[in-house]
């Protein structure tokens, strides 16, 4: 169920990526006065084409970067002020889940493993209870003891995506940002990958920050969304206003099928 309350605030937030050698710096405009916001247990969509800022968004979301103007609060906290053990605190509450499934897990670890780290890192539960965890996941992700002991390379995209949700979820987040976490699966895969996504977002309450270039994907998954262009925030708003009374061109043309579909990977197995 969808709150009204504001779980994530960013107001007038600005961001400039620097580079270059020798006094030679460029400079580019990531984040140009964004505010944006998401009520606690919606899925909210950050909607964008290459260079709009939505990834530069999730990270800001989950203190990996730090805007240059602007206020952030998530969950209540600058995740940019947090050190310590209230940082860590933080990174529980907000978990992340990324567009390279295969990049995102350890080679050297088991299923298991990859899923128990956040729990022995924050210290949840005990020996036994961490081990019961572990597999009520893997029979909540669709996947089942059988893949406790498989190793990231002998799995599937969809599967590997899936063991990287259970891995969020293990350590029971607020908050989830899932950035492009389909883009690079099959589309009936991608399918499978929402379908789990949308009910571990209803089943834990969670909220979720859901990062796409796809429009369509966004409109059947969010209950609200944001559209970007070049930093910039051109409307938000619920779903069904945006889809049926689009406002500004941009969005527009991308309701007219004129988006920015990359092309799709190769055909995964789920």
């Amino acid at each position: 169920m969808t709150h009204s309350t504001p779980i994530i605030r960013l107001d007038e937030v600005s961001l400039t990526y620097s580079s270059g050698l020798f006094g030679g710096r460029r400079s580019a405009p990531a984040l140009q006065r964004v505010n944006f916001e998401v009520p606690r247990g919606s899925i909210t969509g950050v909607v964008g084409e290459s260079g709009s800022g939505k990834s530069t968004i999730g990270k800001i979301i989950l203190g990996l970067l730090s805007p240059d103007e602007g206020r952030v609060e998530v969950l209540g906290e600058n995740p940019s002020n947090l050190r310590g053990s209230v940082w860590r605190l933080h990174r529980r509450r907000v978990q992340a889940v990324f567009q390279d499934s295969g990049a995102s897990l350890n080679p050297r670890r088991d299923v298991a493993s990859a899923i128990r780290e956040g729990l022995d890192i924050h210290g949840i539960g005990t020996q036994a209870e961490r081990t019961e965890t572990v597999m009520n996941l893997l029979e909540d992700m669709g996947l089942g003891a059988d893949y406790a002991a498989r190793m990231p390379h002998t799995l599937s995209g969809g599967q590997r995506q899936r063991v990287n949700i259970a891995r969020a979820l293990a350590v029971e987040p607020e908050v989830l940002v899932a950035d492009e976490p389909v883009s690079a699966l099959d589309i009936s895969v991608q399918a499978q990958i929402l379908r789990l996504l949308t009910d571990q977002h209803r089943n834990r309450q969670l909220t979720v920050v859901f990062i796409s270039h796809d429009l369509a994907v966004v409109r059947e998954t969010c209950d609200r969304i944001m559209v970007m262009r070049r930093g910039e925030v051109l409307e938000a708003g619920k779903t069904e206003d945006i889809v049926n009374r689009p406002r500004h061109p941009y969005t527009m043309e991308l309701m007219a099928g004129q988006d920015f579909q990359s092309p799709r990977a190769g055909s995964v197995d789920g």
